[in-house]
């Protein structure tokens, strides 16, 4: 079974920047799409990034699109979410998902569409 773990959330300051990591098991990471979504308090989760199986194809939110970039490295079994600009509206649950058996596209943004899900991570952005 796939367990994905995720790593560098945190408390920053407006106008910072961090990266997030998602580490996956397995020998078949290179077959998952795979993607990032976030979660408010109180708010339902949304989409934030999504990156092809080799990587040659990324997706973002509106919300975060020339402030994030999403990456991979098929040899360490590793997702990354390069966060810039962050603001305090980023503020947030960040979960990493990989999509194995449910999507055909090269990227998805439909959630249902992940088969697992990490734990996540909270990164808190102060103004």
């Amino acid at each position: 079974q796939v367990q994905l773990v995720e790593a560098g959330g945190g408390l920053v300051l407006a106008g910072s920047s961090l990266r997030l990591s998602c580490a996956a098991s397995g020998r078949t990471f290179s077959t998952y799409v795979m993607g990032w979504f976030r979660q408010a308090p109180g708010k339902e989760r949304e989409f934030v990034a999504t990156i092809s199986r080799g990587g040659g194809i990324t997706y973002y939110a509106d919300s975060v699109k020339g402030r994030f970039t999403i990456s991979r490295d098929n040899a360490k079994n590793t997702v990354y979410l390069q966060m810039n600009s962050l603001k305090s509206e980023d503020t947030a649950v960040y979960y990493c998902a990989a999509d194995e058996v449910s999507s055909l596209a090269a990227i998805t943004t439909i959630q249902s569409n992940y088969d697992y899900w990490g734990l996540g991570t909270q990164v808190t952005v102060s103004s």
